[in-house]
């Protein structure tokens, strides 16, 4: 038998193989605590993609990208995510037009030298076994607002007047376009009604998005239809008043974001998700006595999810909030969990993803366990403690591959258990 450190094949660099693939579980024969696994650690296939666990990135903005191009901060951001266990990484919502973008250092995919940047960071993933897709966006009213840090410091010790960034910020505030004339507060651009001209160009803008997602290398891709921007601003009564095909019903008011989704699906064969906002959170019912929507909620919900599902979308992320600048939220853990249950018990047949102050890992598994969702995406958690599906995976006592050059560091973890030991005592 050869010992040897084996690399990766086919790179133009030495990077060690891990084999299997980091936070994949490993066999019972050789670790016994694994003959339950956990449903954090079952695979989930996809469209013939496989991927290792059900632990998710969620997009972040980075607000760290140069004219829409990824940077080496990126790298080293989803490179650490990469050597870290996760079954997916969801890439930042990365703008198909350079309007669409939420700030000036937002990512994109509008032109071709972005390709290279972002096919660098897809080549280390691919490198560590790790799967990864891109969150195809467009802000639509919240786009030229000021990076978090830029707006407002953490200690308040100052803070800007307004979130919009203006051109002197490298902003774009008179080529801010929406469903409708529409701000999202007083303190964001002015939006402009994009036409139906508009409205063919911007599908058009996605499908070549799209495109260049296929030359950079990507596993899947998400479309952004949460969080108040575009998508969700033509799906919903409180942002969208038009009196054209795309206003109006609730048919024309999801008729945008589905030709988006029918002309992707037609080009793109590997998974596609789509994240949505299952309510606005605003005063009063979702539809009034007489019948009419108010608001978006999670009765439309399940309709879009049941269009989508047709189309061929093949995985749900479920959100919410972002379009109301008056929300009220109670911010508990797992507070958004509810909406994805409701989306799976109207939808059992699509995968459902779980989002929302999701920190623990038995919290996690109990929500897959429970069939309320099929994936859990998680956010700043992994922003706090990157290692997060090696820690849940030795605090639910299974094993599972850590990257051969942090495994020092989980040495209980990789013991294998002695007959009838349990994880308890294993700690």
């Amino acid at each position: 038998m050869a010992f040897s450190n084996k690399r990766v094949p086919g790179l133009d660099q030495y990077i060690p193989l891990n084999e299997p693939s980091i936070g994949t579980a490993y066999p019972q024969e050789i670790y016994p605590q694994n003959a339950q696994l956990p449903e954090l650690f079952k695979p989930l296939t996809l469209r013939g993609v496989t991927f290792k666990n059900r632990i998710f990135v969620s997009p972040m903005c980075q607000y760290s990208a140069d004219n829409g191009h990824a940077t080496d901060w990126h790298l080293v951001h989803i490179g650490g995510l990469a050597t870290r266990g996760t079954g997916a990484i969801c890439m930042e919502a990365t703008s198909v037009v350079p309007q669409g973008r939420i700030s000036p250092e937002d990512a994109g995919l509008w032109t071709d030298s972005q390709i290279a940047p972002l096919k660098r960071i897809v080549t280390f993933a691919h490198a560590q076994g790790t799967k990864i897709g891109v969150q195809l966006a467009h802000a639509g009213r919240k786009a030229s607002t000021m990076a978090p840090w830029v707006h407002a410091d953490m200690a308040k010790t100052r803070r800007a007047s307004t979130y919009v960034a203006s051109e002197e910020e490298n902003g774009w505030p008179d080529d801010v376009w929406s469903a409708s004339e529409i701000p999202f507060s007083d303190q964001y651009p002015k939006p402009k009604a994009l036409s139906e001209a508009q409205i063919s160009d911007l599908v058009d803008a996605f499908v070549k998005a799209t495109e260049r997602a296929k030359e950079v290398g990507y596993d899947f891709i998400e479309l952004h239809g949460a969080h108040g921007y575009l998508f969700h601003q033509f799906n919903s009564p409180l942002s969208n008043v038009r009196t054209d095909k795309y206003g109006g019903s609730l048919e024309n008011r999801l008729r945008f974001p589905l030709e988006v989704v029918a002309r992707i699906r037609a080009i793109w064969d590997k998974p596609l998700f789509m994240r949505i906002s299952a309510t606005d959170w605003a005063e009063g019912p979702e539809k009034d006595a007489s019948g009419e929507w108010r608001q978006w909620g999670v009765e439309q919900s399940k309709i879009y999810v049941g269009e989508l599902k047709k189309l061929g979308v093949d995985l749900i992320d479920c959100s919410s909030g972002g379009l109301w600048v008056q929300q009220k939220i109670t911010v508990v853990p797992g507070y958004q969990v509810p909406f994805a249950e409701e989306l799976k018990k109207a939808h059992p047949d699509i995968p459902i993803g779980a989002v929302g102050l999701i920190t623990e890992p038995e919290q996690a598994e109990s929500y897959l366990r429970e069939g309320k969702a099929d994936v859990v995406f998680l956010a700043r958690e992994l922003l706090r403690n990157p290692h997060w599906p090696i820690s849940a995976a030795q605090k639910l006592g299974v094993a599972v591959k850590v990257a051969n050059q942090y495994e020092r560091a989980f040495a209980t973890l990789l013991t294998p258990a002695k007959p009838g030991e349990n994880s308890e005592r294993r700690g």
